[in-house]
């Protein structure tokens, strides 16, 4: 029998669930910003409208070609494809249950909550500044931690000038709140 008309093992795809860096703890509300569910919805419609139909067209392109056990074309666009589905599924399902917070909307300016930015210094003395942001908007290089990450669950609901106290794999560190502040992006 020709491969064609066997079924493809898609095992390894079949997993459309977040990996363990974007993992939700089961029973907490997915929060983000208006802007990272914009990105969301960006991607999504982006994938749907373009790039799928786009690797369609190639993958069927490929098959018109005759065999396709050895049609690099064929191949990679199946597998593309895959991918690509999987990706749909997972942003469908985030923005699906993401509740939208907007920061800019917080009427206690003065205590940290989701969506604010905070300028801390640690024990070290080093000074550092992060966002307080939703787990699909997570992105280290830019000071951007999850709201259940656990320098965001000790800093939740301190105000400025507060000193909180944060378990590390060191040890426990003192974390002293310099600013807190709500910038729109």
């Amino acid at each position: 029998m020709s491969k064609a008309f066997t079924k493809e093992n898609d095992s390894e795809f079949e997993d459309d669930g977040p990996d363990a860096s974007q993992a939700l703890p089961q029973g907490l509300k997915n929060y983000i910003t208006p802007q990272g569910y914009r990105r969301l919805r960006d991607e999504l419609t982006h994938l749907v409208k373009t790039e799928r139909p786009e690797v369609v067209a190639v993958v069927s392109w490929a098959a018109s070609n005759g065999d396709r056990s050895e049609n690099g074309d064929y191949l990679y666009g199946k597998k593309r494809l895959r991918e690509i589905d999987r990706r749909i599924r997972f942003l469908t399902k985030r923005t699906e249950i993401a509740e939208v917070v907007d920061p800019g909307t917080q009427q206690e300016l003065e205590s940290i909550f989701f969506g604010a930015t905070v300028s801390y210094i640690n024990s070290k003395g080093e000074e550092l500044t992060v966002k307080i942001v939703g787990v699909d908007e997570v992105d280290t290089s830019k000071g951007h931690i999850s709201w259940i990450s656990p320098v965001a669950r000790a800093l939740l609901k301190a105000k400025e000038g507060d000193v909180v106290q944060l378990m590390t794999p060191a040890g426990r560190d003192e974390l002293e709140i310099v600013e807190v502040k709500y910038v729109i992006d």
